[in-house]
């Protein structure tokens, strides 16, 4: 960069710490030549947001908003119509795939194999991105982000209202989360009752609520993920959806995760899941890898583990703090049960020493992706138990793994070996269960499937085994690709006449 003459420079260590990749622009404005010219280097740069929070767009709003964190604002007399954040991806061999989908990508529409009424799917809760499902295509939004803010919640109802005017459409349905309490749903409740009460609704919406033709269809998360892939990759008939993440309302109200659904975009069965553990303090768990790493010590060890101060989650509370989160999980008090294989690599990351508490969401797994050797190709035991009861899921029980972890360990086993036979673990407990569901195609979703030694590795080993797999590539297997899921489930829905 810099007038095309090539610069060489040490990078930060705080840039993308304990990573193995570092994400490049090119300058990609008249402004951002002009300000390389000039610096004649790289430049480090974010997005002009607070966390969980929208970029800002004008000036006065930056200023305000940003206030306590940036010295200098360079304004332009230029305004700008909407935000869009910066697209992310990597390559695949030859191929790319995208882990947020904006500026560049969005709003172009994805293509899919059925034809669709015109439908609105409002996304997940986390990297919210809205879609309009039309004729033989989804339009997908650009990235809004967390809707954890005000901000947040209004640059959503924007985009909403920005994809109905645009493309002149009028649902005759919203596709919305299963789960009750996150904003998009509560928003889809509001908008299908034609209530105003919170803030003003787009007309198209209005006049279809009015006349009594726009239905609510509330979509399973992890089924969105199953469809999501299936319609991005335009395959017609079931596959066995691998769909692991951090958090999604089961529909048997506990928290999802670590998910093997045989289907389509029709419904689906729950044919395995990982040995489900509790979350103590529930989304504080989220915050400190170390509390879903002393509640599989505890369901391991019992509490005598609570004495273990040579093991990392276990030193890093005081014995009152071990006490009380001994007893949250006896009596499961504030301490959802789950299946998520985003908390399982939380876990294992507090277990070899890699952030007890997080800085941001995916630290912990993101360091171990990264420690893990690349020659290594030892798995530790991850058996799958298939069930007594008759039509019930199998379970890929990490109890023998995280022994087997252990064990290493107190043999000085190096950390970065350790962290790579757990992933290859959870690459032959994902062909156990391919085998076990008995479906030639194999669908990789979820947010999980972002480690790149995961999804390699395990396109790779059911590949060998002579399996289809599907991966993302234009939508991404985060909670970015949900809105494209929720069109095509709501849309066989409708289709069934349920």
């Amino acid at each position: 960069m810099g007038g095309g003459r090539a610069v060489t420079r040490e990078v930060a260590p705080n840039v993308a710490p304990e990573s193995t990749r570092l994400g490049l622009m090119l300058p990609s404005t008249p402004l951002h030549h002009l300000l390389l010219e000039a610096v004649d280097a790289p430049l480090v740069a974010t997005s002009g947001n607070l966390s969980d929070e929208p970029i800002a767009i004008d000036e006065r709003e930056a200023v305000a908003r940003l206030a306590g964190i940036a010295e200098l604002f360079l304004v332009h007399d230029r305004p700008v119509e909407r935000h869009a954040d910066d697209s992310v991806g990597w390559l695949h061999g030859e191929e790319l795939q995208l882990l947020r989908r904006a500026r560049g990508f969005a709003p172009l529409p994805v293509p899919v194999a059925v034809r669709l009424p015109p439908l609105l799917a409002v996304g997940a809760h986390l990297k919210n991105v809205v879609g309009l499902g039309r004729g033989s295509e989804v339009v997908l939004s650009q990235h809004v982000g967390d809707l954890e803010t005000p901000e947040a919640l209004a640059a959503f109802e924007r985009v909403v209202a920005d994809l109905l005017r645009l493309w002149e459409a009028e649902p005759v349905a919203i596709a919305h989360d299963l789960h009750p309490d996150y904003l998009s749903t509560r928003w889809a409740r509001r908008a299908a009752a034609g209530d105003e009460s919170e803030g003003a609704l787009p007309p198209a919406l209005l006049r279809a609520a009015g006349e009594g033709r726009l239905r609510l269809v509330p979509v399973q998360h992890h089924h969105a993920h199953l469809a999501s892939c299936l319609a991005e990759n335009e395959a017609d008939g079931p596959a066995l959806g691998v769909t692991w993440d951090g958090t999604g309302y089961g529909t048997d109200g506990t928290v999802w995760g670590g998910e093997f659904l045989l289907g389509d975009a029709g419904g689906f069965t729950r044919v395995a899941h990982l040995r489900p553990f509790r979350l103590p303090g529930g989304d504080a768990a989220v915050k400190e890898p170390r509390r879903p790493a002393l509640a599989l010590l505890l369901e391991l060890f019992g509490e005598g583990v609570l004495d273990r101060n040579d093991l990392v989650p276990v030193a890093s509370f005081s014995p009152t703090e071990r006490a009380l989160l001994a007893r949250m999980l006896a009596t499961g008090t504030r301490s959802p049960v789950t299946t998520s294989a985003g908390r399982l690599f939380d876990a294992v990351a507090a277990l070899l020493g890699l952030h007890p508490k997080a800085g941001f969401e995916g630290q912990a797994a993101m360091a171990l992706e990264a420690l893990a050797h690349p020659a290594e190709r030892g798995a530790y035991p991850f058996p799958l138990v298939l069930p007594e009861t008759p039509g019930a899921p199998a379970l890929l029980d990490w109890g023998p793994l995280l022994l087997a972890l252990l064990e290493d360990g107190a043999r000085g086993a190096d950390a970065a070996l350790r962290a790579a036979r757990f992933h290859n673990a959870l690459v032959e407990g994902i062909a156990a269960v391919a085998r076990h569901a008995g479906s030639p195609r194999v669908a990789l979703s979820g947010g999980c499937f972002q480690n790149r030694v995961l999804v390699e590795r395990t396109r790779e080993r059911l590949a060998a085994e002579g399996f289809e797999v599907l991966t993302h590539r234009l939508v991404p297997p985060n909670d970015g690709g949900i809105a494209l899921g929720q069109v095509m489930v709501a849309a066989a829905t409708i289709a069934a006449g349920a």
